[in-house]
């Protein structure tokens, strides 16, 4: 059964935010057309192939959303999580997102209104220690220090950090579930704080 015909601005309407192409089959049988032609006029952004932004309700979505949409699952990370809790005090110019999914790495970064968007592969027995935030997940601090470790081998900015939101015992306890490089770095941490 053939769809009914509907005004570019009827399908604008029915689509959330964000939205992927197939959510866009669902209303037009000739979605790669109506895509490119909704970004051509500034409707809609693309955010990568088959993802994008609907610009056309004026509400852009926070940089750890879209993020946190591209790569799923996953949760938002390091120097970025640091910075959301006040523990790091340098806004981050690259947001971490942490997933399971193996389309990561440097030439899979995303720019989004001037952040960097970097996607990370955790082992799936470390990918825990993060709570829901609006629309995304999050990760605890305890967690974000640990994946930066286990990510990057180092904290940086280690001289900068302020440590008072840090629960220093769960810090400790979260670490078991590390290997014994990151264990190691994080008592050398807590015994120089």
């Amino acid at each position: 059964m053939p769809m009914p015909k509907q005004s570019s601005i009827e399908i604008l309407n029915r689509l959330p935010i964000l939205f992927r192409k197939v959510e866009v089959e669902k209303w037009t049988p000739h979605a790669p057309v109506f895509l490119t032609r909704a970004v051509r006029k500034g409707w809609i952004h693309r955010l990568s192939g088959g993802y994008y932004v609907n610009a056309f309700l004026k509400d852009w979505p926070g940089v750890e959303e879209v993020g946190c949409f591209l790569r799923t699952p996953s949760y938002i990370s390091g120097e970025w999580a640091l910075h959301k809790y006040g523990i790091l005090l340098q806004a981050p110019r690259t947001c971490t997102v942490i997933t399971l999914q193996s389309s990561v790495g440097e030439s899979r970064s995303i720019d989004y209104q001037g952040i960097t968007l970097e996607f990370s592969r955790i082992a799936p027995k470390l990918f825990w220690g993060f709570k829901r935030d609006g629309d995304y997940d999050l990760a605890t601090p305890e967690k974000a220090l640990l994946d930066l470790l286990y990510l990057r081998g180092k904290i940086p900015f280690a001289d900068e950090l302020e440590l008072g939101e840090v629960d220093f015992k769960k810090l400790l306890d979260f670490s078991q579930k590390f290997p014994k490089t990151v264990q190691k770095k994080i008592s050398q941490l807590t015994i120089s704080i």
